[in-house]
Protein backbone atom coordinates (compact mmCIF):
# COMPACT_ATOMS: atom_id res chain seq x y z
CA UNK A 1 0.00 0.00 0.00
CA UNK A 2 2.86 2.30 0.84
CA UNK A 3 4.47 1.57 -2.53
CA UNK A 4 1.18 2.33 -4.28
CA UNK A 5 0.84 5.68 -2.53
CA UNK A 6 4.46 6.45 -3.23
CA UNK A 7 3.97 5.62 -6.92
CA UNK A 8 0.92 7.85 -7.14
CA UNK A 9 2.85 10.63 -5.44
CA UNK A 10 5.62 10.40 -8.02
CA UNK A 11 3.04 10.54 -10.83
CA UNK A 12 1.43 13.59 -9.24
CA UNK A 13 4.82 15.30 -9.09
CA UNK A 14 5.55 14.45 -12.72
CA UNK A 15 2.17 15.56 -14.06
CA UNK A 16 2.81 19.33 -13.73
CA UNK A 17 6.04 18.95 -15.73
CA UNK A 18 4.23 17.26 -18.59
CA UNK A 19 1.47 19.82 -18.35
CA UNK A 20 4.00 22.65 -18.46
CA UNK A 21 5.74 21.12 -21.48
CA UNK A 22 2.39 20.72 -23.24
CA UNK A 23 1.41 24.32 -22.49
CA UNK A 24 4.77 25.60 -23.78
CA UNK A 25 4.36 23.58 -26.98
CA UNK A 26 0.85 24.95 -27.59
CA UNK A 27 1.88 28.54 -26.99
CA UNK A 28 4.95 28.09 -29.18
CA UNK A 29 2.77 26.74 -31.98
CA UNK A 30 0.42 29.72 -31.68
CA UNK A 31 2.81 32.59 -31.09
CA UNK A 32 6.23 31.58 -32.43
CA UNK A 33 5.23 32.42 -36.04
CA UNK A 34 4.19 35.90 -34.88
CA UNK A 35 7.51 36.35 -33.09
CA UNK A 36 9.38 35.28 -36.24
CA UNK A 37 7.33 37.73 -38.34
CA UNK A 38 8.16 40.59 -35.96
CA UNK A 39 11.84 39.62 -35.90
CA UNK A 40 12.08 39.51 -39.69
CA UNK A 41 10.52 42.96 -39.96
CA UNK A 42 13.89 44.20 -38.62
CA UNK A 43 16.04 41.85 -40.73
CA UNK A 44 18.50 43.79 -42.84
CA UNK A 45 18.65 40.97 -45.39
CA UNK A 46 14.93 41.07 -46.11
CA UNK A 47 12.88 37.91 -45.83
CA UNK A 48 15.77 35.52 -46.44
CA UNK A 49 18.59 34.33 -44.29
CA UNK A 50 18.50 32.64 -40.92
CA UNK A 51 19.20 33.67 -38.30
CA UNK A 52 18.23 37.29 -38.99
CA UNK A 53 21.19 39.63 -38.88
CA UNK A 54 21.97 43.30 -39.44
CA UNK A 55 18.83 44.44 -37.63
CA UNK A 56 17.51 47.71 -39.02
CA UNK A 57 14.47 50.01 -39.22
CA UNK A 58 14.92 50.43 -42.99
CA UNK A 59 11.82 48.38 -43.84
CA UNK A 60 9.68 50.61 -41.64
CA UNK A 61 11.05 53.65 -43.47
CA UNK A 62 10.16 51.95 -46.76
CA UNK A 63 6.70 51.22 -45.40
CA UNK A 64 6.05 54.81 -44.31
CA UNK A 65 6.92 56.05 -47.80
CA UNK A 66 4.63 53.49 -49.49
CA UNK A 67 1.60 55.46 -50.73
CA UNK A 68 -0.69 52.55 -51.75
CA UNK A 69 -0.28 50.87 -48.35
CA UNK A 70 -1.34 54.01 -46.47
CA UNK A 71 -4.22 54.61 -48.87
CA UNK A 72 -5.46 51.12 -48.04
CA UNK A 73 -4.96 51.80 -44.31
CA UNK A 74 -7.12 54.93 -44.60
CA UNK A 75 -9.78 52.96 -46.48
CA UNK A 76 -9.78 50.24 -43.82
CA UNK A 77 -10.11 52.79 -41.03
CA UNK A 78 -13.07 54.44 -42.76
CA UNK A 79 -14.75 51.09 -43.33
CA UNK A 80 -14.11 49.94 -39.74
CA UNK A 81 -15.54 53.12 -38.19
CA UNK A 82 -18.61 53.05 -40.43
CA UNK A 83 -19.19 49.32 -39.84
CA UNK A 84 -18.88 49.92 -36.10
CA UNK A 85 -21.57 52.62 -36.20
CA UNK A 86 -23.92 50.45 -38.30
CA UNK A 87 -23.42 47.37 -36.14
CA UNK A 88 -24.00 49.20 -32.87
CA UNK A 89 -26.96 51.16 -34.22
CA UNK A 90 -28.74 47.92 -35.11
CA UNK A 91 -27.17 45.55 -32.58
CA UNK A 92 -28.01 47.50 -29.41
CA UNK A 93 -31.78 47.65 -30.12
CA UNK A 94 -31.67 43.99 -31.18
CA UNK A 95 -30.09 43.03 -27.85
CA UNK A 96 -32.69 45.05 -25.97
CA UNK A 97 -35.46 43.33 -27.90
CA UNK A 98 -34.04 39.90 -27.09
CA UNK A 99 -33.72 40.70 -23.40
CA UNK A 100 -36.77 42.85 -22.70
CA UNK A 101 -39.45 42.32 -25.35
CA UNK A 102 -41.87 39.50 -26.10
CA UNK A 103 -42.95 39.18 -29.72
CA UNK A 104 -43.97 36.46 -32.19
CA UNK A 105 -40.97 34.69 -33.70
CA UNK A 106 -38.56 35.67 -30.93
CA UNK A 107 -37.04 32.17 -30.79
CA UNK A 108 -36.35 32.28 -34.54
CA UNK A 109 -34.94 35.80 -34.24
CA UNK A 110 -32.51 34.57 -31.57
CA UNK A 111 -31.08 32.06 -34.00
CA UNK A 112 -31.00 34.43 -36.95
CA UNK A 113 -28.96 36.90 -34.91
CA UNK A 114 -26.15 34.34 -34.69
CA UNK A 115 -26.33 33.36 -38.35
CA UNK A 116 -23.68 35.85 -39.64
CA UNK A 117 -21.24 34.47 -37.04
CA UNK A 118 -21.87 30.89 -38.14
CA UNK A 119 -21.93 31.34 -41.92
CA UNK A 120 -18.57 31.28 -43.73
CA UNK A 121 -17.49 34.69 -44.99
CA UNK A 122 -17.44 33.34 -48.54
CA UNK A 123 -21.18 32.60 -48.39
CA UNK A 124 -22.01 35.98 -46.88
CA UNK A 125 -19.84 37.86 -49.37
CA UNK A 126 -21.23 36.02 -52.37
CA UNK A 127 -24.82 36.54 -51.19
CA UNK A 128 -24.27 40.27 -50.74
CA UNK A 129 -22.56 40.49 -54.11
CA UNK A 130 -25.59 38.92 -55.81
CA UNK A 131 -27.87 41.32 -53.91
CA UNK A 132 -25.88 44.39 -54.97
CA UNK A 133 -25.74 43.17 -58.58
CA UNK A 134 -29.51 42.66 -58.60
CA UNK A 135 -29.98 46.17 -57.19
CA UNK A 136 -27.49 47.62 -59.72
CA UNK A 137 -25.30 48.98 -56.92
CA UNK A 138 -21.74 49.74 -58.02
CA UNK A 139 -19.07 48.03 -55.90
CA UNK A 140 -17.10 50.48 -53.78
CA UNK A 141 -16.07 51.13 -50.19
CA UNK A 142 -19.77 51.69 -49.46
CA UNK A 143 -20.62 48.08 -50.36
CA UNK A 144 -17.77 46.89 -48.12
CA UNK A 145 -19.13 49.02 -45.26
CA UNK A 146 -22.58 47.49 -45.71
CA UNK A 147 -21.08 44.01 -45.84
CA UNK A 148 -18.98 44.44 -42.70
CA UNK A 149 -21.87 46.09 -40.88
CA UNK A 150 -24.14 43.18 -41.77
CA UNK A 151 -21.67 40.54 -40.62
CA UNK A 152 -20.71 42.28 -37.38
CA UNK A 153 -24.22 43.08 -36.13
CA UNK A 154 -24.09 39.70 -34.38
CA UNK A 155 -21.01 40.76 -32.40
CA UNK A 156 -22.70 43.93 -31.17
CA UNK A 157 -25.88 42.04 -30.29
CA UNK A 158 -24.18 39.26 -28.34
CA UNK A 159 -21.90 41.61 -26.40
CA UNK A 160 -24.67 44.01 -25.40
CA UNK A 161 -27.01 41.09 -24.63
CA UNK A 162 -24.36 39.79 -22.21
CA UNK A 163 -24.27 43.14 -20.48
CA UNK A 164 -28.05 43.19 -20.18
CA UNK A 165 -28.04 39.72 -18.64
CA UNK A 166 -25.71 40.94 -15.88
CA UNK A 167 -27.55 44.22 -15.36
CA UNK A 168 -29.19 44.69 -11.97
CA UNK A 169 -32.82 45.43 -12.84
CA UNK A 170 -33.41 46.77 -9.31
CA UNK A 171 -31.68 50.01 -10.33
CA UNK A 172 -34.16 50.53 -13.16
CA UNK A 173 -37.09 49.70 -10.89
CA UNK A 174 -35.83 52.18 -8.30
CA UNK A 175 -35.56 54.87 -10.97
CA UNK A 176 -39.14 54.26 -12.09
CA UNK A 177 -40.38 54.23 -8.48
CA UNK A 178 -38.71 57.60 -7.88
CA UNK A 179 -40.68 59.22 -10.68
CA UNK A 180 -38.49 58.87 -13.78
CA UNK A 181 -40.21 57.73 -16.98
CA UNK A 182 -38.99 54.86 -19.15
CA UNK A 183 -36.98 57.12 -21.48
CA UNK A 184 -35.20 58.86 -18.60
CA UNK A 185 -34.49 55.53 -16.94
CA UNK A 186 -33.05 54.13 -20.16
CA UNK A 187 -30.64 57.03 -20.77
CA UNK A 188 -29.67 57.66 -17.14
CA UNK A 189 -29.57 54.13 -15.72
CA UNK A 190 -29.58 51.44 -18.41
CA UNK A 191 -27.16 52.99 -20.91
CA UNK A 192 -24.48 53.96 -18.33
CA UNK A 193 -24.53 50.37 -17.05
CA UNK A 194 -24.10 49.12 -20.62
CA UNK A 195 -21.20 51.47 -21.35
CA UNK A 196 -18.48 48.84 -20.95
CA UNK A 197 -20.37 46.29 -23.05
CA UNK A 198 -20.81 48.82 -25.84
CA UNK A 199 -17.14 49.87 -25.68
CA UNK A 200 -16.06 46.23 -25.78
CA UNK A 201 -18.35 45.55 -28.75
CA UNK A 202 -17.03 48.64 -30.56
CA UNK A 203 -13.39 47.60 -30.09
CA UNK A 204 -14.10 44.05 -31.21
CA UNK A 205 -16.09 45.18 -34.25
CA UNK A 206 -13.38 47.64 -35.24
CA UNK A 207 -10.65 44.99 -34.99
CA UNK A 208 -12.63 42.35 -36.89
CA UNK A 209 -13.51 44.83 -39.64
CA UNK A 210 -9.85 45.81 -40.06
CA UNK A 211 -9.03 42.10 -40.43
CA UNK A 212 -11.94 41.05 -42.67
CA UNK A 213 -10.92 39.69 -46.06
CA UNK A 214 -13.51 37.13 -47.23
CA UNK A 215 -16.47 39.52 -47.44
CA UNK A 216 -14.26 42.37 -48.67
CA UNK A 217 -12.94 40.23 -51.52
CA UNK A 218 -16.40 39.90 -53.07
CA UNK A 219 -17.49 43.50 -52.48
CA UNK A 220 -14.33 45.45 -53.32
CA UNK A 221 -14.36 48.11 -56.00
CA UNK A 222 -11.34 50.11 -57.15
CA UNK A 223 -10.14 51.00 -53.64
CA UNK A 224 -8.36 48.30 -51.67
CA UNK A 225 -8.60 47.71 -47.94
CA UNK A 226 -5.42 46.86 -46.07
CA UNK A 227 -5.94 43.05 -45.91
CA UNK A 228 -6.64 42.92 -49.65
CA UNK A 229 -3.63 45.13 -50.40
CA UNK A 230 -1.42 42.78 -48.39
CA UNK A 231 -2.96 39.71 -50.04
CA UNK A 232 -2.39 41.17 -53.51
CA UNK A 233 1.26 41.82 -52.76
CA UNK A 234 1.78 38.38 -51.26
CA UNK A 235 0.74 36.86 -54.59
CA UNK A 236 3.93 38.40 -56.02
CA UNK A 237 6.05 37.21 -53.08
CA UNK A 238 6.73 38.16 -49.46
CA UNK A 239 8.40 41.53 -49.11
CA UNK A 240 9.95 42.95 -45.92
CA UNK A 241 7.52 45.87 -45.67
CA UNK A 242 4.68 43.33 -45.41
CA UNK A 243 6.35 42.02 -42.25
CA UNK A 244 6.59 45.60 -40.98
CA UNK A 245 2.92 46.47 -41.58
CA UNK A 246 1.87 43.13 -40.08
CA UNK A 247 3.88 43.95 -36.96
CA UNK A 248 2.15 47.33 -36.67
CA UNK A 249 -1.26 45.65 -37.03
CA UNK A 250 -0.34 43.14 -34.33
CA UNK A 251 0.75 45.89 -31.93
CA UNK A 252 -2.44 47.85 -32.61
CA UNK A 253 -4.59 44.77 -31.96
CA UNK A 254 -2.66 43.97 -28.79
CA UNK A 255 -3.15 47.50 -27.46
CA UNK A 256 -6.89 47.33 -28.19
CA UNK A 257 -7.18 44.00 -26.35
CA UNK A 258 -5.24 45.30 -23.34
CA UNK A 259 -7.41 48.45 -23.15
CA UNK A 260 -10.59 46.37 -23.36
CA UNK A 261 -9.36 43.90 -20.75
CA UNK A 262 -8.30 46.61 -18.30
CA UNK A 263 -11.67 48.34 -18.64
CA UNK A 264 -13.43 45.04 -18.00
CA UNK A 265 -11.32 44.13 -14.99
CA UNK A 266 -11.63 47.60 -13.50
CA UNK A 267 -15.42 47.72 -13.72
CA UNK A 268 -16.64 44.21 -14.38
CA UNK A 269 -14.69 41.89 -12.11
CA UNK A 270 -13.07 38.58 -12.99
CA UNK A 271 -16.14 37.17 -14.73
CA UNK A 272 -16.32 39.93 -17.34
CA UNK A 273 -14.21 38.04 -19.86
CA UNK A 274 -16.87 35.31 -20.05
CA UNK A 275 -19.69 37.64 -21.06
CA UNK A 276 -19.42 37.07 -24.79
CA UNK A 277 -19.47 33.29 -24.27
CA UNK A 278 -22.50 33.51 -22.02
CA UNK A 279 -24.20 35.80 -24.53
CA UNK A 280 -23.78 33.38 -27.39
CA UNK A 281 -25.00 30.54 -25.21
CA UNK A 282 -27.95 32.58 -23.95
CA UNK A 283 -29.07 33.72 -27.39
CA UNK A 284 -28.62 30.31 -28.97
CA UNK A 285 -30.44 28.47 -26.19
Amino acid sequence: MGLLVSGKGREARKAPRWLLAYAVAVFAFLYLPIAVLILYSFNGEGVGGFPPRHLTFDWYRVLFSDGPIWDSVLNSLQVAFAAMVISLTIGVPAALALDRAQFPGKALFRRLVLLPLILPGVITGLSLLMLFNAAAVKLSLLTIVLGHGTVLISVATTEVFAGLQKLDRAQEEASLDLGANYRQTFWRVTMPNLKLSIIGAALLIFTLSMDEIAVSFFLIGRDNTLPLEIWGRLRRGITPEINAVSTIIFVFSLVAIVVWYRLRMRHGGTEAGMEIVEAVGGIGA
